[in-house]
């Protein structure tokens, strides 16, 4: 229960390594917010995981890409939990399809861009108020965002990478108020994203390919975003850290 008594907000925190994460912090003894735009079931559910562990919890429905609907998840945290947020992971985001660069367009483009690293850049804003000394920022970036992703890929490499620069930036602006930012770069974690735009024969040339020689697990990476939000972490801050199984750039 290294988390008691802290107050955690997750945007897309309804299923996949969002449910996962909203799951971890709960069982570490912190109050959470799970964010989700369209999958209100998949909320429900998360949040019925939660009061199963005896866990404090609330769904909001938002788009974090809108500015009112970030702001009025803060309103709705505050009302619940009080004017203090402990934790804020920006796990939501987005890739769409893949699309090589002749078929880009701006809708597209501001798609990828928005739900990756708008929705990053005005939660923080929102909520920086909130945040007391100590607290902690996990933003989501991703392997793509190095390595430059696959086939289709390269927007939403680009927006990740943003996500990971701008996790170096809000570090040094932040943490004069004690407030700790740090991301977080899932390579192939088995996860719906992949099952929808990730053809199998892909996935399994990426495990192999990986030195353990499998893909990872959403409870892995949420074990690496409550490592980060903890005090046992209270030295890092603007870190960019990989979770591929070891798997190499190129």
């Amino acid at each position: 229960m290294k988390l008691k008594g802290k107050v955690a907000v997750v945007t897309g925190g309804a299923r996949d390594i969002g449910r996962a994460v909203s799951l971890k912090l709960a069982k570490e003894g912190a109050k959470v917010v799970v964010n989700y735009c369209n999958n209100y079931d998949d909320a429900v559910i998360t949040a019925k995981l939660i009061q199963k562990l005896n866990g404090e919890v609330i769904i909001v429905q938002g788009d974090v890409t809108k500015l009112t609907d970030i702001n009025n998840l803060a309103v709705k945290t505050i009302a619940a939990f009080g004017d203090k947020v402990d934790i804020l992971v920006n796990v939501a985001g987005g890739f769409f399809g893949r699309k090589k660069i002749d078929e880009i367009d701006e809708e597209f483009y501001h798609l990828l861009m928005d739900v990756n690293f708008k929705s990053c850049v005005f939660m923080t804003q929102a909520f920086k108020p909130y945040l007391v000394s100590g607290a902690s920022i996990v933003n989501f970036a991703s392997q793509a965002g190095r390595d430059g992703g696959g086939p289709g890929a390269s927007i939403y490499a680009a927006s990740k990478g943003a996500v990971a620069t701008f996790t170096r930036s809000m570090a040094k602006e932040l943490g004069s108020l004690g407030i700790r930012v740090n991301a977080v770069n899932p390579g192939m974690i088995a996860t719906k994203f992949h099952d929808d735009f990730t053809k199998n024969e892909v996935r399994k040339k990426v495990a192999a390919a990986t030195p353990l020689e499998r893909e990872g697990s959403a409870n892995e990476v949420a074990d690496l975003v409550s490592y980060l939000v903890s005090e046992q972490a209270s030295f890092l801050t603007g870190n960019d850290i990989d979770i591929n199984g070891g798997l190499a750039f190129s």
